[in-house]
């Protein structure tokens, strides 16, 4: 197994922050956007965008894929195979809107999410069938800025 990428081994050091809805500060509190927030300042430098407030159920009465396009605006192509240290965009259920992100990874056991989940808090879980079937598109963070 090769050497974790900046971005994994930012997403590990968030591991243990409790889940907190729209916060984005390491040891302290992060919902899933946060987290990818997060890793971004400490590997790429200040956010790009502001990020407006949202409610936990995000664009879902709208229907609006909104941080599909987001990302869409600010992070590159994924590579043809899923890479560990891309953004994964998930659906939580089938036909809902993509609202939920994670970081690929790997250990010794195989594939893994790092993500802040409810009621968990920022986990590094097995990325089974279960999560892989509810990935929507993945992203590749910008080269490194700093």
């Amino acid at each position: 197994m090769t050497a974790p990428s900046p971005i994994i081994i930012a997403a590990r050091s968030w591991i243990g922050t409790p889940y907190r809805h729209q916060a984005s500060l390491q040891g302290v509190g992060c919902d899933c956007l946060g987290l990818i927030r997060g890793i971004w300042r400490d590997c790429l430098g200040p956010e790009p965008e502001a990020v407006p407030p949202y409610s936990a159920d995000w664009s879902e009465p709208q229907g609006q894929e909104w941080l599909w396009h987001a990302l869409m605006r600010h992070f590159h192509p994924p590579a043809t195979d899923p890479q560990p240290g891309e953004v994964a965009l998930l659906r939580m259920r089938d036909g809902a809107v993509a609202k939920h992100l994670g970081i690929l990874s790997a250990t010794a056991a195989g594939p893994t999410l790092i993500h802040a989940y409810c009621g968990h808090g920022v986990v590094e879980s097995a990325l089974g069938q279960a999560w892989q079937r509810r990935i929507a598109a993945r992203f590749a963070f910008p080269e490194r800025v700093r």
